[in-house]
């Protein structure tokens, strides 16, 4: 599994990586290989004011539909349209080609509630050692 150092992350397994007032914004290697092969991406639509911990999307595998929540909040300013026609890009890459959306920030004081890549890490194992 991945931790990308430059990116920040939530209990709920998104990441974001934040450049100026924007962040991009995406569900962890370890949320996509929970999930399985994912199928089907719901993304909301550009101008959709988002609010920290609300729901934004879902994502949907063989497994199971699963929500995902806005790590911060602001407004769309971009989707990736790629993933309704290759939902799999999250799958293949998580951080790359399957990043969900570009967001304007509305409140960057937000960010330092999210976690670093080694805090994120020491929960996804932590969470792994439970399930044993």
């Amino acid at each position: 599994m991945k931790f990308p150092d430059e990116l920040l992350y939530t209990k709920t397994h998104e990441w974001v990586r934040i450049e100026d007032e924007k962040a991009t914004v995406g569900i962890t290697d370890y949320a996509q290989q929970a999930l399985g092969d994912i199928v089907y991406v719901e993304l909301p639509g550009i101008g959709t004011e988002l609010s920290k911990g609300g729901e934004f999307g879902v994502i949907e595998s063989v497994k199971a539909a699963s929500d995902v929540y806005a790590p911060l909040s602001g407004e769309v300013l971009e989707i990736n349209g790629d993933l309704s026609d290759h939902p799999e890009f999250i799958n293949q890459s998580p951080y790359e080609k399957g990043w969900m959306i570009v967001m304007k920030i509305k409140d960057k004081s937000e960010a330092g509630e999210l976690m670093s890549s080694g805090d994120y890490e020491s929960y996804v194992r932590k969470i792994l050692e439970e399930s044993e």
